[in-house]
């Protein structure tokens, strides 16, 4: 059984601004919000992919790509200037009218989801928001700060990545919310439904990862 204390909830940073001076995407009271996060370094396919997976299967009005100021568990000494990542990510997904990209992590002050979803949801108590993942971040979902607050703040959404099907699944998170997992075939609930909640979505599968292709980028 998941549990949080009351000593252990997620607490907002401090900011000097108020949360309305906050710019976010716009979210309509009863819209069904997908949020994906990362360091988007680069932004590829398989963004593009899990985005589509999540629209489609989970009947959601939009898709907000957070990209983050960095990543707490990794070296971000070689990471480009957020704004350069953030213009990247427009580049890529300019066709696509459902996707909004946003650097409002770096605004709330915090590199961690789950005080970027204590801000969306207390700024947004009537939207469905959803927090959507590949199932490589599955694996280690155990590594990020507080992930009990997050599956207890939104509901999850886990889309299949390549390679990463097994390790998803018997991973010590997959292990300890077991009894929450909802079958795919109950996508379309997932938005609605009290976290914590998560399921496993397969789909067409992309070979593209941000790692292997900063790895091939020439000098």
């Amino acid at each position: 059984m998941l549990t949080t204390s009351c000593e252990n909830r997620v607490r907002l940073p401090c900011r000097k601004t108020s949360d309305l001076a906050l710019k976010t995407p716009p979210a309509a009271p009863g819209q069904r919000i997908g949020l994906i996060g990362g360091s988007f370094n680069p932004p590829h396919e398989g963004h593009l992919m899990v985005t589509q997976t999540a629209l489609k299967r989970l009947h959601l009005d939009r898709m907000w790509w957070l990209v983050s100021p960095g990543n707490p568990l990794k070296s971000n000494d070689a990471l480009p200037d957020l704004s350069e990542r953030i213009s990247a990510c427009r580049t890529l997904t300019q066709d696509y009218r459902r996707i909004d990209v946003t650097g409002l992590e770096q605004d709330l002050g915090s590199v961690y989801t789950a005080h970027t979803l204590a801000f969306l949801t207390r700024r947004f108590p009537l939207v469905h928001f959803v927090w959507v993942m590949g199932a490589d971040n599955l694996a280690g979902f155990h590594l990020w700060k507080q992930w009990r607050d997050i599956a207890m703040t939104v509901p999850i959404a886990v889309i299949d990545r390549p390679g990463w099907h097994l390790a998803a699944l018997s991973s010590p998170v997959a292990r300890a919310l077991a009894q929450h997992r909802l079958p795919s075939s109950r996508a379309r609930i997932l938005p609605f439904t009290k976290p914590p909640a998560w399921i496993f979505l397969s789909t067409r599968l992309s070979p593209y990862s941000s790692t292997a292709l900063r790895r091939a980028k020439p000098i």
